[in-house]
């Protein structure tokens, strides 16, 4: 009964702005009714349990009996913050679209000189390794430096207490980070430290539920309140869209009592996506948003200069083009009508039957000419390691035309026979492991249909903004607010969105 309320409303959610009578009204349920039917799908994957710890932070932190003591999970929040929260649930109605953490103390809550942080006699050499990794991810794509040093007026000790948790932000003198049994894991320590750093959950975003169902029906009675959203009072989201990929999203079946999902992507094939162990690429433009390195002026660099090679570098990475592939695997395929295959072995048999730290990864690009679409099937999976948002292994596929999202994550043999057609005519796939080794097939090929392509620019001679433009422009992110359609955009603002050639 349950699931059948879970898919109505996903039936609903879909079709809302369809009128009864709209032309494409057909279409539309047509659409719903396939993502009904890959829901029921994905929902009947076997998860796998291997740590007995848990396999995700919000198991860890339950298993420890500390998760009904923290918010959403992990958090802690200082009285002000808790205050804030309650006034902000008070106030629902002057909501907006959050995520880092924007309170009146902004921006006396960022880290300005460096996160500086010290290890306590109790963290073992694998927290410290852990955390050293974790920060280091989000250093090398950032103007944030992580400090080690004990003295420093503000700092974090990071030490091994119950479970994985942090506090929000720089508080002002000391604040804890734990990674206790279960939690020394590259990714888990980067999620806490996104937390130090400023970082809500994303799924706590107030724009959340444009592009999630939250079936409370499957949450655990005491951790309902634990899906709030955020309000203004408490966070930005920089204009910045909603990735299902971002390592500051929990997994789709978090809290579940019944082994069901408590949170349905609007797009179900991004089911084994949610609760990622990698930062994506807009978590970290939206963290050099949030400190101001797009503005910052570095030693013998300007500004702009300083921005653009930032933007670059992680634009890399999001597009996996800085390869750091293990012997023998990661290529290019040219795709043609014909069906091809290749098979992917990544991870390390020799280190046993135990998780690894950290990852080790592969890359593959599968290319066609230009203005092709291409195929890609998965014919192949190893299986017994299917998590909540495959923390351990997976295969990640990248068919939409802005490929600085995260892809479709797969990990689960009932995944067999997934097909997806890109936008474009590069498909990137990424393949992860730090569990022994495992295994993926692939079957690509071009297919008919021409690649999409952004709209053609407005001629020169219309490329006037309207005199309501600057104060749009100026008050608001305009141009880049989903709440503006395409066609009001390029009728006030041509010029300022770029719409003009």
């Amino acid at each position: 009964m349950r699931m059948r309320i879970l898919l109505l409303v996903l039936l609903l959610a879909l079709c809302a702005n369809a009128g009864f009578f709209d032309t494409k009204f057909g279409q539309k349920i047509k659409e719903t009714l396939g993502k009904i039917k890959a829901v029921r799908q994905i929902i009947r994957i076997k998860k796998d349990k291997v740590q007995e710890d848990g396999d995700s932070i919000d198991e860890i932190n339950e298993k420890k009996h500390i998760a009904e003591l923290l918010y959403q999970g992990d958090i802690v929040l200082t009285k002000g913050q808790a205050n804030e929260i309650v006034e902000g649930i008070e106030s629902d109605g002057i909501r907006d679209k959050r995520q880092a953490f924007k309170d009146y103390r902004y921006p006396n809550r960022l880290w300005s000189k460096g996160v500086h942080y010290y290890f306590h006699y109790n963290a073992t050499p694998a927290v410290r390794s852990v955390f050293k990794k974790g920060a280091d991810l989000w250093q090398k794509d950032t103007c944030i430096d992580f400090i080690e040093d004990d003295e420093a007026p503000d700092r974090i000790r990071v030490f091994k207490e119950d479970g994985c948790w942090s506090y929000i932000g720089r508080l002002g003198g000391e604040q804890d980070l734990s990674l206790g049994n279960g939690c020394e894991t590259v990714g888990i320590a980067a999620h806490e430290i996104g937390h130090a750093i400023g970082f809500w959950h994303t799924h706590a975003r107030y724009d959340r539920d444009r592009f999630i169902t939250f079936n409370s029906h499957n949450v655990k009675r005491d951790w309902l309140d634990q899906f709030d959203i955020q309000t203004p009072a408490t966070n930005d989201n920089y204009g910045i869209t909603y990735d299902y990929g971002n390592i500051m999203h929990y997994g789709a079946n978090s809290a579940t009592w019944n082994g069901q999902p408590t949170m349905v992507p609007n797009d179900p094939k991004y089911m084994e996506t949610l609760g990622s162990p990698i930062i994506s690429f807009y978590e970290l433009l939206m963290i050099n948003k949030h400190y101001g390195c797009d503005s910052m002026n570095t030693s013998g660099v300007d500004n702009s200069a300083y921005a653009k090679r930032l933007f670059n570098t992680i634009q890399r990475t999001a597009l996996r083009l800085n390869l750091r592939n293990p012997d023998g695997c990661g290529t290019t395929y040219e795709a043609t009508t014909e069906p091809k295959k290749f098979r992917d072995v990544v991870g390390n048999k020799n280190a046993g039957q135990r998780p690894r730290e950290d990852m080790d990864f592969c890359y593959y690009w599968i290319k066609a000419p230009e203005g092709s679409r291409i195929e890609v099937k998965i014919t192949a999976l190893s299986h017994g390691l299917a998590t909540d948002g495959c923390p351990y292994w997976g295969v990640e596929i990248k068919t939409h035309e802005d490929q600085r999202l995260t892809g479709y994550r797969f990990c689960a043999p009932e995944d067999v026979g997934v097909t997806l057609v890109s936008s474009s005519n590069i498909v990137p796939i990424i393949t992860y492991n730090r569990f022994y080794a495992t295994t993926v097939e692939i079957q690509y090929r071009i297919v008919p249909g021409v690649s999409s392509s952004k709209p053609k620019p407005l001629p020169q001679a219309n490329c006037v903004d309207n005199q309501k433009c600057a104060l749009l422009t100026k008050t608001r992110k305009f141009c880049s607010s989903k709440v503006f359609t395409e066609s009001i955009k390029k009728a006030l603002c041509p010029k300022a969105c770029g719409y003009c050639r």
